[in-house]
């Protein structure tokens, strides 16, 4: 394995670009130059050379470090070197998890192509008209395709409208996984290995990724054909260099904070950053839809914008509109933690610690980037404080300690106020205490976080809440440290008029719909616990019933039978009678038509 160590600050330590042995293009020379692209990080000064001498390469670096320039150079090089590819040709393929990912890349790519007026690009990704995507290909061809592994995967198998993908891809000379982990940890494994049938055995395979796990040892395996492989790693000293998976440019924080004081420091923290960009991760969808409500009230002059994964065709538009913004606050949850590139981020904020490890680099890794400095913060409950001992030792990530802050405001009431005028955002944070429950609950690392320790009632206080949800994950918990409020939270109304308009109708008709009574009433909710246990107990009574269909059904068939040879040996002893002339022909005829009959 090639190890190659990573400076306090990258670019500087390899070389120029003259120095990896091969002649770069003019064209790329140029984009390198426009776009202050001086010096090679060391995972391009390895990538780029070992990929132009046709190798196959699986490289492991730590989050920030260039790798996309890594493949897109050498893709752009053999192309443009190689004989030119007809317009429907396919040279070049890459895999990223995510469509924001791909869009990134797509840019940056667009950007080179400028000085390559021949070479053409496509983007194949989710949450965009399908059909827009092949005639865009059919038009405009695509000798280098960037996509998702399941539109991908469609397209291949599919051959929508005559475009004929999997015929294109036999010319293909290049294919790259980038964030391979995050491909499989989001369960593309199948999806990949039916591209893999499509495409040439002869090609160049990159594999490029922040961790290595055993199940991207298994793709390198199948997909790769004796890569090299390159694992960059930290150096901290002259002498010592550790396998640390964060950028030894970021700086690595935590503060002990209750439930119910969270919300305040963080407010506070902002308040003490406002010029510069930060962003802050929660652990659920509901979460941040509900927090950032109550930051925009709360940070009435500060920009807050929110991503999380079910805004689907939002999230690009938020995305550029947060890289533009010279200070601002992005709310959102992991589906921004991997391999997204915003220019300029001073703090990322951990507002609740990641269901796994790995997540937690991979968040710290939006800031800090190519050499730049950064700082990450995690919010740790008292109980939870061992968890920077775990980082250490699982991520090789080190956790310097924050003092919170004693004098800061107090805006939970703002919160019960909020929800007070707005029935909209009494929902918001009811669902957010109980999706926070349910994630807490199932934490990859429940011998830390704790479900039993967690305080359920300053958690209530914390989110603000009005009243604590009746939750089945409650149940038989003790909830201190919360003051309900006495107020009939039936007449709170929606601050949107067409909403509180329909719900005064239904109310005088007497009737909820049920729909609305999901979204406001949690406690219908079924604790995620008892779902397993509860499909396993229908599925039994499913069998039950089907074995006992089948054991009446055979035990009908046998009676039948049973019926059928007692008729059989009733007629044969009377034929043995008539034959004897024991019984007359009219006693025989008679005997046998009642038997008949009673068939």
């Amino acid at each position: 394995m090639l190890f190659l160590k990573l400076s306090e600050v990258p670019v500087k330590m390899a070389g120029t670009w003259k120095n990896l042995s091969i002649g770069l293009s003019l064209p790329i020379c140029n984009i390198l130059k426009e776009l202050n692209f001086e010096e090679p990080t060391p995972v391009q000064s390895a990538c780029i050379p070992l990929f132009m001498k046709n190798k196959d390469v699986a490289a492991e670096a730590v989050t920030g470090s260039g790798k996309t320039l890594a493949f897109l150079i050498p893709i752009l090089e053999m192309l443009h070197k190689k004989e030119p590819l007809s317009k429907h040709e396919v040279g070049a393929i890459i895999i990223t998890p995510t469509r924001e990912l791909a869009c990134q890349i797509y840019e940056v790519l667009s950007e080179f192509l400028k000085k390559f007026p021949g070479m053409t690009s496509a983007l194949i990704i989710g949450g965009k008209d399908q059909d827009e995507m092949i005639e865009a290909l059919k038009k405009n061809g695509g000798h280098i395709i960037i996509a998702t592994p399941g539109r991908l995967e469609a397209m291949l198998e599919k051959n929508i409208n005559q475009c004929n993908l999997a015929g294109r891809v036999k010319s293909l000379e290049v294919l790259v996984l980038d964030e391979a982990d995050m491909l499989l940890d989001m369960g593309f494994e199948t999806s990949i290995n039916t591209i893999l049938r499509y495409l040439p055995k002869q090609r160049r395979t990159g594999l490029f990724s922040a961790t290595q796990t055993d199940e991207v040892e298994k793709l390198i395996r199948a997909g790769l054909r004796n890569p090299v492989r390159i694992n960059v790693k930290e150096k901290k000293s002259a002498e010592d260099v550790v396998d640390q998976r964060t950028p030894s440019s970021l700086q690595n924080l935590y503060m002990i904070v209750d439930s119910d004081e969270k919300l305040n420091q963080l407010v506070n923290f902002i308040q003490c950053h406002r010029k510069e960009k930060v962003m802050v991760f929660f652990s659920t969808c509901a979460g941040v839809e509900y927090f950032s409500k109550c930051l925009q009230a709360i940070l009435k002059n500060h920009q807050v914008l929110s991503i999380h994964g079910k805004l689907k065709q939002k999230r690009n538009k938020i995305m550029e509109k947060f890289r533009k913004l010279e200070s601002g606050l992005l709310i959102c949850t992991d589906v921004m933690a991997r391999g997204i590139d915003i220019p300029d981020v001073n703090w990322v904020i951990q507002y609740d610690p990641p269901k796994s490890a790995e997540s937690f680099v991979h968040r710290c890794g939006r800031t800090a980037r190519i050499g730049n400095i950064g700082t990450a913060l995690v919010f740790l409950l008292p109980a939870e404080e061992t968890y920077v001992k775990f980082i250490e030792i699982n991520q090789k990530v080190y956790l310097r300690p924050l003092i919170k802050k004693d004098d800061v405001n107090n805006y939970l009431p703002k919160l019960q106020n909020l929800a007070l005028k707005d029935r909209a955002i009494f929902e918001k944070g009811a669902r957010a205490y109980v999706s926070f429950v349910q994630s807490y609950i199932k934490h990859e690392c429940s011998m830390i976080f704790r479900v039993k320790l967690l305080d359920f009632g300053k958690l209530a206080t914390g989110f603000g809440l009005l009243k604590i949800p009746k939750m089945p994950e409650l149940k038989g918990k003790v909830l201190e440290n919360f003051q309900p409020t006495e107020v009939e939270l039936s007449e709170i109304p929606y601050r949107d008029k067409t909403r509180e308009k329909i719900r005064k109708q239904n109310i005088a008709k007497g009737i909820e719909s049920s729909k609305k009574k999901q979204k406001s009433r949690p406690p219908r909710s079924v604790a995620w616990s008892d779902k397993k246990n509860q499909k396993d107990k229908k599925k039994d009574r499913k069998d039950g019933k089907t074995k006992n269909k089948k054991r009446k059904l055979e035990k009908s068939v046998e009676v039948d039978e049973d019926n059928d040879d007692d008729d059989l040996e009733q007629d044969f002893k009377m034929l043995k009678k008539l034959k004897k002339g024991k019984v007359s022909v009219e006693q025989f005829d008679k005997e046998f038509m009642d038997l008949s009959d009673g068939e």
